[in-house]
C-alpha cells in the first residue's frame, strides 16, 4: 500500500470501477429500472425541441388555430420527462447507497482478517479514511456520476441522430469541433487522475492527523502541545488544498478549453444555419429545433468533461479500495488445520523461537528462547521493558510466527492449527483496557457474546465489577462511551477481568491486571482472579511484589532471553536480575 505517484498502468485508470460495477450488478432489478427510466428521460428531453418545431412550423408560422395541441403535446413531454427523472434519480441513488453499504462492509470484514503486522505498518487512521472519504466519493460515482454520463452519453448521440434527420450539412460542420474537444480531455485528464489520487492521500493524512491529536488530548494539553499541534494540522490541511488547487485548476483549464471549442463551432454552424433560413433552405421550425437540439448536444458533451474528471477521481478512489480488499491475512489456517486435543489442557510450549517484529527488524525480541509452561501453572513474567514479555503473549495468540522455532498449545504447533481454534482457549487481560463505543452489557459479552444476564452479572462480582455497574444510569444498558470515558481506569480494568471470567479458557493471559487499581479494589480483584486461575495455565506479565510472590514459577526475562528462573525466595537470594528488580520495583511500589 505504499504510495505510488508514477503513470498507472492502464488497468488502474477507469478500470478500477469494474469493481464498483461487479458490486452493482448484484441488484439487476434496479439496474434495470434505473436504465428504462434514464432511456425515457432522455428521449422526453429530446423530443422537446421537436414540440417546439410543432408549435413553430404547425402552429404560428401555418396559422393554426388549433395551435394548444401542439402545446398540449409538448407539456405532456414535460411530465414525462420529470416522472422519469425522478425514477432514474431514486434507482441510481438506491444503488449509489447499496454499493457504498456493500463495500464498506466487505473491506472491514477483510480487515479483520489482517493481522496486526498490517496495522502496524499501515495507519488505522488512514484506514478508517478510506472506508468514509473514498466510499464517499465511491458513492457520488455509482449514485450521480455514472447516470449523468450514460444520461449525456445518450442525449448526444440521439441528439445527433436527430439533427441529422434536421439538417445533415449543417450537423456534420457541428461534429467537425469533437475531435478537438477530445484531445483536452485526454491529454489533461491523464494529469487529473494523477493529482486526483494524490489528492485524496493528503484528505486521509487529514484524518489521520485529527483522529490522532483528538485520541490524545489530554497527553496534548497536558503537555502544552497545542500550538503546535494545530500548526500541524493546519500544514497538513494546507498541503491539502495545494493539491486540491491544482486538480481544481487543471479541470478549470480543461473545462475552458472543451467548451471554448464546442460553443465556438456551435456559432461558427449557426452563422451558417442563419444564411440558410434567409435562402429558404430550412424553416424556422427546423432551425429553432436544430439551435435547441445543438445545444442539448453541447451540453450533453460539455457534461461529459467535468464526469470524466470524476469518473477519474472516483476510479483512485476505487483502486484505494481494492488495494484493502486484496490484502490476504499471512496468519490463517492451513488448508487442512490440526484439531487441538479434547480435553484441553492449556500447556504451552516455545522451542527454540527467534523472533523479530516486523517494525523493528533490527531488533530481536526472542532469541532461541525455550520454555515450557505446564497445565494448571502460574508462571510469573519477569523483566526490563523491551524484554520480550509481551511478545510471548502476541505468539501464544499466533498475532504473528516465529521465524525460528516452534510454538505450541497442548502439543500442537500453533502453525498448523486454526487460529480461532487458538484463541478460543486463551483468556487475555491486557494492560491497557480497550472499552468499546457501546453499552456495557456488550463490552462484557466480549469474552462470551451468548451469556445470560446472570452469567454476567456473576462474573461481574467475581472481578469486583457489579457495584458500579448497578450504580450506573441504565445498568448494563449504559453506554459507555468512546473509549470507556464514562469509567474509571480501575473500573475498566474490572471490566477486562470479568470478560476473561467469561471466557472460561484454559489459559490465561495477564498483563498485569490488577496494575491500574487501587490498595482495596487490588485486594478484592486479587482474590477473585486467585478462584479464576485455580485449574488454568496462567502467565503473568508481573510488575507488582504481591502477583510475583503468589506465582509456582517466575522466569526472568532480558534481551529477548531467559536468564533467572526459579521461586521468589530463590531469586531473591541469588542476588541478580530479579532481585535488583525487586530492590527498585517491586519493593519501592509496595511501599
Amino acid at each position: 500500500m505504499a504510495e505510488n505517484n508514477a503513470e498507472p498502468a492502464p488497468s488502474r485508470k477507469l478500470g478500477n470501477l469494474a469493481m464498483i460495477w461487479r458490486r452493482g450488478l448484484r441488484y439487476p432489478g434496479r439496474i434495470a429500472g434505473a436504465a428504462v427510466a434514464l432511456l425515457i428521460a432522455a428521449g422526453a428531453t429530446l423530443a422537446i425541441p421537436d414540440g417546439f418545431r410543432r408549435v413553430i412550423d404547425k402552429g404560428f408560422a401555418a396559422g393554426d388555430s388549433n395551435v394548444s395541441e401542439h402545446f398540449q403535446y409538448l407539456l405532456g413531454i414535460v411530465v414525462i420527462m420529470a416522472l422519469a427523472t425522478a425514477v432514474r434519480f431514486y434507482f441510481v441513488s438506491w444503488l449509489g447507497e447499496r454499493v457504498v453499504a456493500d463495500l464498506r462492509t466487505e473491506v472491514h470484514r477483510n480487515l479483520l482478517r489482517l493481522e496486526p503486522r498490517f496495522f502496524e505498518e499501515n495507519r488505522p487512521s488512514e484506514i478508517a479514511s478510506r472506508l468514509t472519504a473514498d466510499t464517499a466519493v465511491i458513492e457520488m460515482v455509482v449514485g450521480s456520476t455514472v447516470s449523468v454520463a450514460l444520461r449525456n452519453i445518450v442525449l448526444g448521440i440521439g441528439g445527433v441522430a436527430y439533427l441529422f434527420t434536421l439538417a445533415p450539412r449543417l450537423t456534420a460542420g457541428l461534429l467537425l469541433g469533437i475531435p478537438l474537444v477530445l484531445g483536452p480531455i485526454v491529454l489533461i485528464g491523464r494529469r487529473v487522475r494523477n493529482v486526483s489520487r494524490f489528492s485524496q492521500d493528503r484528505i486521509a493524512d487529514v484524518g489521520a492527523i485529527a483522529s490522532e491529536t483528538l485520541g490524545a488530548m489530554k497527553i496534548v494539553q497536558a503537555f502544552g502541545q497545542e500550538r503546535r499541534e494545530s500548526e500541524r494540522f493546519a500544514g497538513a490541511v494546507e498541503d491539502a488544498f495545494a493539491t486540491a488547487r491544482r486538480r481544481i485548476r487543471l479541470r478549470a483549464v480543461m473545462t475552458a478549453i472543451v467548451i471554448s471549442l464546442m460553443f465556438g463551432s456551435i456559432t461558427m454552424v449557426m452563422w451558417q444555419a442563419a444564411l440558410d433560413v434567409a435562402a429558404g433552405r430550412i424553416s424556422g421550425g427546423t432551425i429553432a429545433a436544430f439551435v435547441f437540439t445543438g445545444a442539448i448536444v453541447a451540453g450533453a458533451f460539455g457534461a461529459l468533461t467535468e464526469v470524466y474528471g470524476e469518473l477519474l477521481r472516483g476510479a483512485g478512489a476505487a483502486g484505494r479500495m481494492a488495494e484493502l480488499l486484496a490484502q490476504v491475512p499471512e496468519i490463517k489456517a492451513p488448508a487442512e488445520p490440526a484439531r487441538l486435543p479434547q480435553p484441553a489442557r492449556g500447556a504451552l510450549s516455545f522451542d527454540k523461537v527467534t523472533f523479530h517484529y516486523p517494525t523493528r527488524p533490527e531488533v530481536s525480541a526472542l532469541k532461541h528462547f525455550s520454555l515450557n509452561v505446564n497445565p494448571g501453572e502460574t508462571l510469573a513474567v519477569v523483566g526490563p521493558s523491551g524484554a520480550g514479555k509481551s511478545t510471548l503473549f502476541q505468539l501464544a495468540q499466533r498475532f504473528y510466527d516465529p521465524e525460528i522455532g516452534v510454538v505450541g498449545l497442548d502439543g500442537i504447533d500453533l502453525k498448523a492449527a486454526d487460529p480461532a481454534d487458538i484463541r478460543g482457549r486463551i483468556a487475555l487481560v491486557p494492560q491497557e483496557t480497550v472499552i468499546f463505543a457501546a453499552s456495557a452489557r456488550d463490552n462484557l459479552r466480549y469474552g462470551q457474546w451468548d451469556a445470560s444476564d446472570d452469567q454476567l452479572w456473576a462474573a461481574a462480582e467475581a472481578a469486583n465489577a457489579a457495584e458500579f455497574l448497578r450504580k450506573l444510569p441504565s445498568g448494563l444498558d449504559t453506554f459507555m462511551g468512546e473509549g470507556g470515558a464514562r469509567l474509571s481506569g480501575g473500573q475498566r480494568q474490572r471490566i477486562a477481568i470479568a470478560r476473561a471470567i467469561l471466557r472460561d479458557a484454559p489459559l490465561l493471559l495477564l498483563d498485569e491486571a490488577t496494575s491500574a487499581l487501587d490498595a482495596e479494589s487490588e485486594r478484592l480483584v486479587q482474590a477473585s482472579l486467585e478462584k479464576l486461575v485455580e485449574g488454568r495455565t496462567t502467565m503473568v506479565i508481573a510488575h507488582r511484589l504481591a502477583t510475583v510472590r503468589k506465582a509456582d514459577r517466575i522466569i526472568v526475562m532480558d534481551h529477548g532471553e531467559i536468564v533467572e528462573e526459579g521461586t521468589h525466595d530463590s531469586l531473591q537470594a541469588r542476588g541478580g536480575l530479579y532481585a535488583r528488580l525487586a530492590r527498585l520495583q517491586f519493593e519501592g511500589m509496595a511501599a
